[in-house]
């Protein structure tokens, strides 16, 4: 069945859904749907982390503070939403002791014989170490090839973004080549590195047993 189509129950696979928690240096990850009153916390993080987060982002056309402002959340939550009504995407806000950190979003989801998508994701400058992104998407790696259904998820992330491309090893996303002036990013065309996974190589075990096993993270 094609995204945009109605599913059975007006459901759409993993979709809503709560992953987690899962316990790492940092504290305790677990994710959860964006919800409307987010818009505060969200955008204090995001004004405090311009610089941080600019760099590896596409480019804001309207501006920053415009984009990050509490008013626009709104808007952008209702998008995000929509797409996961739609069964086109799988929108999570990541949290860190009950506190917002991030967001990690599945996009473009493709079903019929595809059944492919992206992921991406950013989490807030003082919480960039101790194993939260690394522990958000195992878990959403695991619920992507789970209960949503999907067989391939892709990554694409700047040669420049070391700490992004070492999540990418530890979750054991394979690289699979460079996409050149691929995307806007901070004025420039920048050029991107391609990453993969396929159900196949996540299972039997799974990435959240795989950091476990490895003693990156603990159950909660």
């Amino acid at each position: 069945m094609g995204a945009g189509l109605a599913w059975e129950g007006g459901r759409h696979p993993g979709w809503p859904a709560r992953l987690g928690p899962l316990r790492v240096e940092a504290g305790v990850v677990a994710l959860r749907p964006p919800k409307l009153l987010d818009a505060s916390a969200w955008s204090r993080i995001r004004m405090r982390d311009q610089a941080y987060l600019e760099e590896w982002e596409p480019t804001a056309v309207d501006g920053w503070p415009e984009r990050n402002a509490a008013m626009s959340w709104p808007a952008q939550w209702s998008s995000l939403k929509a797409l996961a009504r739609r069964g086109q995407a799988l929108p999570f806000v990541i949290t860190v002791d009950g506190d917002l950190a991030g967001q990690i979003t599945v996009g473009n989801i493709v079903r019929g014989s595809l059944r492919s998508a992206w992921v991406g994701y950013w989490v807030a400058a003082d919480r960039a170490r101790g194993g939260v992104a690394t522990a958000a998407l195992a878990l959403v790696v695991d619920h992507c090839f789970g209960e949503a259904g999907l067989h391939r998820l892709e990554a694409t992330v700047r040669p420049e973004n070391k700490a992004s491309l070492r999540v990418l090893a530890k979750a054991g996303f394979r690289e699979e080549g460079l996409f050149l002036r691929y995307l806007d990013v901070a004025g420039d065309w920048r050029d991107h590195l391609c990453f993969a996974m396929t159900a196949e190589e996540a299972s039997p075990e799974g990435l959240v047993r795989r950091l476990v096993a490895a003693g990156f993270a603990q159950t909660a």
